[in-house]
């Protein structure tokens, strides 16, 4: 394996044989936590707009080479679309005052995330359908993250006034 199929296949987590996309969302689910962890909400901010522009560069040179859209093994889409979720929500829980509130961010944006990904309402469906290339792989996901963080943010915000 070439270092750019290592890098779309998040080290391989693509090649699953099933659900791709919720492996490849569940690989980067404890790599963002142990970067939020150890180096802060914003190197992981860094890194995610790193990945999302050189992923739509290698995405497209991908493509180019396969001459295939939006392939199941590219899953370099969900890691910045999870890491958005988390970071959302994340940032969101360290604000509230209840003792589990970190763990909760962590499971609700990781389901909130792959809702919007496999749900695909609105914008996010539109621009999985409409935009080619890179963009395109990767656009659905960005937004889907932010989707996904907002909704997990809305329902942590909820559970804290319940309380």
């Amino acid at each position: 394996m070439n270092l750019q199929k290592l890098f779309l296949t998040f080290f391989g987590a693509g090649l699953s044989p099933k659900a791709p996309g919720t492996v490849g969302s569940l690989a980067s689910l404890p790599v963002g936590i142990g970067i939020v962890y150890y180096l802060g909400i914003e190197t992981l901010f860094m890194l995610t707009l790193a990945i999302t522009v050189i992923g739509i560069v290698e995405i497209n040179k991908y493509e180019k080479q396969t001459g295939l859209h939006d392939q199941k093994e590219i899953v370099i889409d969900e890691a910045a679309g999870m890491w958005l979720s988390l970071m959302i929500a994340y940032s969101t829980a360290a604000a509230l005052h209840f003792s589990y509130a970190n763990v909760l961010a962590i499971l609700l944006s990781f389901g909130a995330f792959r809702l919007f990904d496999i749900w695909k309402p609105s914008t996010i469906g539109w621009i999985d359908r409409e935009l080619k290339g890179g963009l395109g792989v990767m656009g659905d996901d960005v937004l889907a993250g932010i989707a996904g963080g907002l909704l997990s943010a809305a329902v942590l915000t909820g559970i804290e006034k319940i309380l």
